[in-house]
């Protein structure tokens, strides 16, 4: 069976945001647990990469630069696109968050099982990962509206113990433990770890349901928002890397469009305002839809080429 689930992963992923929309008392149970399986997420994915070729991946000015564009450049874009179809302040203060996250650890394992290089994708999202506190503050700074302060000493401790815990934990490992005894169990271990990511769309989705019992039109407006941001991540990234070959494209375009939002929420919580988890819920359908249609591209980019 878990065979089964690793093989068809992809598809399963959908198929677990629908399931936590269709049982929300129990998406609501898991969501207190999500924070423990974004760490072991994060450290397991870390863990299974060579440390010394990410680093060198991470010194490349093109990583840093898809940062910028995965972060910055989507603030600034989705900013105004809020303003102009005069989103409230709550809603645009959650679009923005939106666009300021980084990408979802899972996204290397996914990259991984599309068959592209998921060394690649594990860069981007370390660097996206690694600007997020910064990002988060701007938005914070900028489209706070209501009286609430930063308590910075609790935000640096989630920022210590999301980021860069699993970072040193997996530096340590690798630099006290054998490598061959390490990737034993790294091999062991490396094809499960994808179903960990199960427990993301299936615990998030929850407060969309919510919202979609209070006000089913609200929630099929947030529904359409969140859909639109992950196509506008998507394309947009696509279209850039484009001229760098179909493969680094989509492996962009899907790590662009895989928000970590888990992440987010566990650095600033509620100063993130009441439409972020509603939001977030709603972008667990159109996110765990991406790697299949992502997929399909592929495929259809394939038989254009070869044609």
């Amino acid at each position: 069976m878990l065979l089964f689930l690793v093989r068809h992963s992809l598809p399963f992923m959908f198929v677990f945001a629908v399931l936590g929309f269709l049982i929300p008392s129990a998406s609501q149970a898991f969501f207190p647990f999500l924070p423990f399986v974004l760490f072991t997420l994060m450290t397991l994915t870390l863990l299974g990469m060579k440390q010394h070729e990410l680093i060198k991946r991470l010194g490349s000015k093109e990583i840093w630069f898809y940062a910028a564009l995965h972060s910055a450049a989507f603030m600034a874009i989705v900013g105004v696109l809020g303003w102009l179809l005069a989103f409230d302040s709550d809603l645009l203060l959650a679009v923005v968050a939106v666009a300021a996250t980084g990408s979802l650890f899972a996204t290397p394992a996914i990259v991984r099982a599309l068959g592209f290089d998921s060394l690649q994708a594990m860069a981007m999202t370390i660097a996206t990962t690694l600007v997020l506190p910064v990002s988060i503050c701007v938005v914070l700074i900028l489209y706070q509206t209501e009286d609430v302060t930063l308590d910075w000493i609790s935000y640096f401790i989630r920022l210590l113990v999301f980021i860069f815990g699993p970072m040193l934990f997996s530096f340590l490992v690798h630099y006290f433990l054998p490598e061959e005894s390490l990737s034993r169990f790294l091999v062991k271990i490396s094809p499960y770890t994808i179903l960990l990511v199960f427990a993301f769309p299936f615990g998030l989705v929850g407060s969309f349901r919510v919202l979609f019992d209070q006000n089913p039109m609200m929630a099929l407006n947030y529904f359409l928002i969140a859909t639109g941001l992950c196509a506008l991540f998507f394309i947009l990234s696509y279209f850039t890397y484009r001229k760098h070959g179909k493969a680094i494209a989509l492996t962009a375009a899907i790590t662009s469009g895989n928000r970590n939002v888990l992440l987010t929420y566990s650095i600033a919580g509620g100063l993130l305002g009441p439409a972020f988890l509603p939001l977030a819920g709603a972008l667990q359908i159109p996110t765990y839809l991406l790697p299949v249609l992502t997929r399909w591209l592929k495929k259809i980019t394939k038989i254009s080429l070869d044609s």
